[in-house]
């Protein structure tokens, strides 16, 4: 109940602050949206090519995934300034649960990301997309999971650097080979089989396919099982990494 109570108490704080500049959510899911407006209605001619019926059926899961992925891996360059600011020397002499520090925080971007995609699927269907609800619920769960993952490795790597200058640029690095291999905007099959096969061993790529098969409505497939795999082993990986670093830097 402890961790439950000082987890609320960060949260709450953080939730404070965001709410003062109620435009961190528009700001979050702009790119995601011109990319449904701009680069959707290109899709359609094209969906034939990778064996979809609908573009928006195809290209929303994965744009929610990098809502998810991207918007998350910025969630750390607030933390630098509360580090600048002295807000993470004051926490680290109180009797706080280090893993509270990094759950309350983890809370306020899901609270964020979750607002921002139901933004995005509600856009998705005027637009055209079908989905079963069911398939929506359990595309957006994948996405909030693995969004805290990346929350938690955004601010692990912020405390590690404390610095916007290093992480922009490795932040920049990441991202980059996840845009391109991993089927945000097109799907791998269009390209070259040395792609294809490049493109297996980017975990992100899984979580996308289970995204969008879910959204399709295919949840009992293998393609599923794997997206779920991956995702549980980022977030656990991405966790550990970022209550270890919380800790390291209370110590």
């Amino acid at each position: 109940m402890t961790v439950l109570r000082d987890s609320y108490v960060v949260f709450r704080r953080q939730m404070r602050m965001n709410l003062r500049n109620p435009a961190w959510v528009l700001i979050g899911i702009f790119q995601p949206v011109l990319y449904l407006f701009l680069f959707g209605p290109l899709l359609k001619p094209l969906t034939s090519q990778f064996g979809a019926s609908n573009a928006y059926t195809f290209f929303v899961p994965g744009l929610l995934v990098q809502l998810g992925v991207f918007g998350a891996f910025f969630a750390g360059f607030s933390l630098i300034g509360e580090w600048r600011d002295g807000v993470i020397e004051a926490e680290r002499v109180t009797p706080a649960s280090r893993f509270a520090l990094l759950l309350g925080r983890l809370l306020r971007d899901l609270v964020q990301l979750v607002v921002q995609a139901v933004i995005l699927v509600v856009l998705g269907f005027v637009l055209g997309m079908r989905a079963p609800v069911g398939g929506v619920v359990v595309g957006v769960l994948l996405t909030v999971v693995l969004g805290a993952a990346c929350a938690a490795a955004s601010n692990a790597l912020a405390l590690s650097t404390k610095s916007e200058d290093v992480m922009a640029p490795v932040i920049n690095m990441v991202t980059m080979p996840v845009l391109l291999l991993s089927g945000i905007l097109l799907p791998m099959t269009l390209g070259p089989s040395w792609l294809q096969r490049a493109s297996d061993f980017m975990p992100i790529r899984w979580v996308v396919d289970a995204v969008r098969g879910s959204f399709a409505g295919a949840l009992a497939t293998s393609t599923m099982t794997w997206g779920i795999v991956w995702t549980v082993v980022i977030f656990a990986l991405a966790m550990w990494w970022g209550v270890s670093t919380f800790r390291r830097e209370n110590s």
